[in-house]
């Protein structure tokens, strides 16, 4: 399916190419290409565009949350494995 502004997908390359590196030991580059296509397609879905600036910020968040989510897993893993577990 092809998406609006196909021209514009170099762009969206650089997105994922700098949400990577900033994500770097943290997420996968497969990770953040899956985020960045989320984040394209659900602005596509709710404004019917697709801005740049946009689609970064949903992306960023997106990976932050996972971030966040990952980190109180690995928490609570080394509390249930230390006999610390509530």
């Amino acid at each position: 399916m092809a998406h609006q502004g196909d021209g514009e997908e170099p762009l969206y390359e650089e997105i994922g190419e700098r949400l990577t590196e900033e994500f770097e030991g943290v997420h996968a580059s497969e990770t953040v290409a899956r985020c960045v296509a989320a984040a394209r397609h659900g602005a596509e879905e709710v404004t019917g565009a697709a801005e740049a600036g946009l689609v970064e910020r949903i992306a960023r968040r997106h990976l932050q949350v996972l971030a966040a989510v990952a980190a109180e897993r690995r928490r609570q893993a080394r509390r249930t494995s230390l006999g610390n577990a509530p």
